[in-house]
C-alpha cells in the first residue's frame, strides 16, 4: 500500500497549516477545542477508530472538534514536532530515527493503535518461503532501508539460513498479489491486515511468516499515535480527551466491523478508498479483534515491549544515537 503524495509537499505543508488549534487556546464554533491528528498513509483499517469516532459523535461529546489531515510520505512525525498538528501517526521503528537524533524530535507515543506487529513476509504458497530459510534463492523487493535489512537477516539466520542467498531486487510494486502471482517477485513484506486480505480477495494461495514469532524483539509497536510535546505540557487534558474518544471509536470498529468499515469509506476524502469497499470491509473483520487484542486497555505500550526493540536497535547500531530505555512513550495519557 503506497501514499498517493510525495515528501516534497512536506515544506508547502508546514507555510499552509495553522499552528496546533488547541495550543493556541482557541474554540471552533460551538464552543469546541479544535485538534488534528495528520495520517502516516492515505485512509485505511489502521484509521478506523478515528473515522467511527468522528461519525459517531466521540469527539464532540469530548469537547473536540478534530480534523484527520493526509500527510506527504513521512511527513506526519516531523508535521507534529512542528506544532503544525497535535497529533500523528507513525510507527515505532520510523519513530527510532526522530529519538536517535542529536536534538530528537519533540514528540511522544501516547497510544498503541494495533497491539501487536502484523508484519511479514508474503510469498506465493508451496515454494518453501513459509519460513525465513526458504527465502534463499528467491527474490525479495526491498525498501532498502537499514532497519528492514537488518531485520530481514535476523530471521534468516535465526531460521539457520544464509542471508547472502538471498537475491534482494528494488521494491516497485503496486499491486503485490498482482507482482507474486505474475512472477515479478517472489517474497514481499507487508502488513496482513491489508496486503494479506488483499491476497486473499485477489485469490491467490500464499504463504506468510510474521517477524515477530521468528524473535519476539519484533513485536514492536505498529501503528502508534504520537503527539507534539508541548502540547502534552501545556494541554494534557485535551490530550486525554482526544485519546478517550478514540479508544471509544476502536472499540466500536472492533465491536462493529462492517458498519466502522462503511465510517471508514465514506468519510474518506482522498478517493483512496473508491472501489475498495470488498478490500477495507474484509480487512476490517480481520482487524477487529487486534485493536487490543491480549492488552488491558486499548492503546497500552508495554514497556519491556517497546525497550528491548529499541534496545535491539542500539546493540545493532542501527540508529545515530543510542535511545535511552523508556524513551519516546507515555500510557499516562490514556483512559484509565
Amino acid at each position: 500500500m503506497k501514499h498517493w503524495k510525495t515528501a516534497v509537499l512536506l515544506p508547502v505543508l508546514l507555510l499552509l497549516l495553522p499552528a496546533c488549534g488547541a495550543g493556541a487556546g482557541e474554540t471552533a464554533g460551538g464552543g469546541l477545542t479544535p485538534v488534528s491528528i495528520c495520517l502516516e498513509w492515505t485512509p485505511n483499517t489502521n484509521h478506523t477508530g478515528l473515522y467511527a469516532a468522528l461519525s459517531l459523535g466521540y469527539f464532540q461529546e469530548e469537547g473536540l472538534d478534530v480534523q484527520i489531515l493526509q500527510p506527504p510520505e513521512d511527513g506526519a512525525s516531523a508535521l507534529c514536532a512542528a506544532g503544525r498538528t497535535e497529533f500523528a501517526v507513525t510507527a515505532q521503528d520510523t519513530l527510532a530515527a526522530a529519538l536517535s537524533r542529536e536534538e530528537p524530535l519533540e514528540i511522544t507515543a501516547v497510544a498503541a493503535i494495533l497491539q501487536h506487529d502484523t508484519s511479514g513476509i508474503l510469498s506465493r504458497a508451496g515454494e518453501g518461503m513459509d519460513r525465513p530459510k526458504g527465502l534463499e534463492g528467491h527474490t525479495y523487493s526491498t525498501y532498502n532501508g537499514l532497519i528492514e535489512l537488518a531485520m530481514l537477516r535476523r530471521v534468516v539466520e535465526l531460521d539457520g539460513g544464509d542471508f547472502s542467498q538471498v537475491n534482494l531486487v528494488p521494491y516497485a510494486v503496486t499491486d503485490e498479489a498482482g507482482a507474486l502471482r505474475e512472477g515479478l517477485t517472489d517474497a514481499l513484506w507487508v502488513y496482513y491486515g491489508w496486503g494479506g486480505v488483499s491476497a486473499e480477495l485477489a485469490g491467490l494461495e500464499t504463504d506468510y511468516f510474521y517477524f515477530k514469532d521468528i524473535d519476539p524483539v519484533f513485536d514492536f509497536y505498529t501503528p502508534i499515535i504520537v503527539a507534539n510535546d508541548a502540547f502534552l505540557k501545556e494541554h494534557p487534558e485535551t490530550a486525554r480527551a482526544f485519546l478517550a474518544a478514540a479508544s471509544k471509536g476502536y472499540a466500536y470498529a472492533a465491536e462493529h466491523p462492517e458498519e466502522a468499515a462503511q465510517m471508514l469509506m465514506d468519510g474518506d476524502d482522498t478517493g483512496s478508498l473508491s472501489g475498495s469497499a470488498a478490500l477495507v470491509t474484509a480487512s476490517q473483520k480481520w482487524m477487529a479483534e487486534r485493536y487490543q487484542a491480549d492488552a488491558e486497555r486499548w492503546g497500552y505500550m508495554d514497556p519491556g515491549r517497546w525497550n528491548a526493540f529499541y534496545q535491539w536497535l542500539n546493540d545493532n547500531g542501527l540508529v545515530e544515537n543510542p535511545i535511552a530505555e523508556n524513551a519516546g512513550f507515555t500510557n499516562s495519557f490514556l483512559p484509565q
